[in-house]
């Protein structure tokens, strides 16, 4: 389900606005709760010995997406080949990222996300308003990841044991805000070639 967030009322009549596309998606999410003192720190997950590789891979993505934009107007048999080879290239680095770091079945869970913040079901009384939440999102289905640092602005009860924890980023990196855009822009397009 697509909504755009915009000025509206909120479940106890008061005023809503918000800023950014939400989407309603199947995410790997990782949680940790974060001491009310702790510093923010900047690997809130163990670190990633790949990450300079990911970031080089995603530069050469976009560099080879760049060539393609040019090379298809001058041939487009050419093009629609290295396209079914790129792909059958990201399929396979999908594979051995899922291999190498594969989140259990109780680690995907149904979220609304957008740019701004995320909510999701938790446990009754494991997590209060005002807590402070770490976060790594899976996207699929490339499995990209992105981390945050999230703040609850409020708990819904759905069930005797279960709530719906709705959360704000208050620190999100530039390029995890654009990982996530570009997954909500992709889930968009996804959802309107089904319909």
């Amino acid at each position: 389900m697509e909504t755009h967030d915009t000025a509206g009322e909120s479940r106890d009549g008061t005023p809503e606005r918000r800023d950014f596309f939400r989407i309603e998606d199947r995410i790997g999410l990782e949680i940790r709760k974060l001491a009310p003192d702790a510093a923010i720190d900047e690997q809130m997950f163990d670190t990633d010995h790949l990450a300079m590789l990911k970031t080089e891979l995603r530069r050469h993505d976009q560099d080879f997406r760049n060539q393609l934009a040019i090379l298809a107007e001058r041939d487009r048999t050419l093009t629609a080949a290295l396209k079914s080879l790129n792909g059958k290239l990201d399929t396979l680095a999908r594979i051995m990222a899922f291999e190498q770091n594969p989140l259990q079945p109780e680690d995907w869970q149904e979220v609304t996300l957008s740019e701004g913040g995320l909510s999701f079901t938790s446990a009754s009384g494991a997590l209060k308003k005002g807590d402070r939440l770490a976060v790594r999102m899976t996207l699929p289905p490339d499995l990209a990841q992105a981390e945050a640092v999230t703040e609850i602005l409020e708990i819904h009860p759905e069930s005797a044991d279960s709530t719906r924890v709705h959360t704000e980023f208050v620190q999100l990196s530039d390029g995890d805000r654009q990982q996530i855009a570009r997954h909500v822009m992709r889930w968009q397009i996804r959802q309107r070639q089904k319909g």
